[in-house]
């Protein structure tokens, strides 16, 4: 993802920060300086902030490790101002699977903060509730009733939060998983619309939630509709088969022409029937600029790239489209070049085969 920053790397699983978090810790830094008027107070502020992370960073890893025990692997964990995201490969389709991953992330919250309660009854530090606020209070208190509102805050049963999930996944034991996401979906906006007229009156953060909400459930229902559209189609189906090559020895005008004369933006080098490398039209433009360190198409070449096989499911091929964030995939079969499959092409062979079947 765009704009992020590896902190590091835990149990396989990369763990990145987007760079606006630096907001959140900046406007932090400020309130607590302008209450606390000293660097102590703007030191506990921050360190604060960064210990809820981290339990926003074990909630993100609670669905992770639930994931792989579904064979699912996670991309990475990526911490945004608003949390985190664990970016699983797939999502689990069966309804029992998603329930457990969904509920794993607000589980280990309750156990923070169950921990941190017993932990203050046994000192007997614990203070009133309605004492705290953000800036002021122990430490472990506030931080356990952090925990206890992103336990709340993520039961919200709306998309994308995690009792939307646990909504869908329930629903999906009764009917069929595209109705339940669907159902689950308008549920979420219902709230969404809820939230945007309260937070008109009373609270603006609440119009930031609401945006997030409706977005997040319009997202979540329109990807089950494409999977549902395109599962269980093999990739042959859908590759274009009417494509250009280049030759690792050809010229870089060999592959404006063959640019300008058609609509191909990214081109398979083959060599021998097999494909070697691919020039994208970013790599294309990157060479233009500079003709003297790429000379020819194999300087210019990506030589690691992803291919598909054209026996492979659509929702598979679709998964690395997103992974690799390209627009073209090479389709092999026994290793030869057959095809490809763009964005654009299986954009169209959905919309041909959602008209089929109105």
């Amino acid at each position: 993802m765009k704009w992020t920053l590896k902190l590091g790397r835990i149990g396989g699983i990369d763990v990145r920060m987007h760079f606006t978090f630096v907001l959140l810790i900046s406007w932090v830094a400020l309130v607590h300086w302008r209450q606390g008027q000293s660097l102590v107070a703007v030191f506990l502020g921050v360190l604060f902030i960064l210990a809820v992370f981290m339990c926003v960073i074990l909630h993100e890893f609670g669905h992770a490790l639930t994931a792989k025990r579904f064979g699912i692997k996670t991309r990475d964990i990526i911490l945004l101002p608003i949390g985190g995201v664990a970016r699983l490969e797939r999502m689990p389709t069966h309804p029992l699977q998603e329930l457990w991953v969904a509920l794993a992330g607000p589980a280990v919250n309750v156990v923070i903060a169950i921990s941190i309660l017993t932990w203050l009854k046994l000192t007997a530090s614990m203070e009133p509730i309605q004492t705290l606020t953000i800036s002021s209070g122990t430490f472990l208190e506030r931080l356990m009733v952090v925990n206890l509102f992103l336990v709340a805050f993520n039961m919200i049963p709306a998309f994308p939060m995690d009792g939307g999930r646990v909504l869908r996944a329930v629903m999906a034991t009764r009917v069929e998983y595209g109705r339940a996401t669907q159902i689950a979906a308008s549920i979420g906006q219902a709230i969404a619309v809820f939230f945007g007229i309260t937070g008109l009156f009373y609270n603006p953060m609440l119009l930031l939630i609401a945006v997030f909400v409706w977005i997040g459930a319009a997202q979540e229902a329109s990807m089950v509709r494409m999977q549902s559209t395109i599962g269980g189609i093999p990739v042959r189906r859908a590759m274009l088969t009417d494509f250009k090559t280049l030759n690792e020895n050809d010229s870089l005008d060999r592959a404006v022409e063959l640019t300008l004369a058609g609509s191909q933006k990214d081109f398979p080098v083959v060599v021998d029937g097999r494909i070697e490398g691919i020039l994208t039209q970013a790599d294309l433009l990157k060479a233009l600029s500079d003709r003297d360190s790429y000379p020819t198409i194999k300087s210019a070449m990506q030589q690691k790239f992803p291919t598909v096989d054209s026996l492979d499911m659509l929702e598979t091929a679709f998964a690395k489209l997103k992974e690799c964030n390209c627009y073209t995939l090479p389709v092999t079969l026994n290793r030869k070049l057959v095809g490809l499959l763009t964005m654009d092409n299986l954009g169209e062979f959905m919309r041909i085969r959602a008209a089929s079947t109105a």
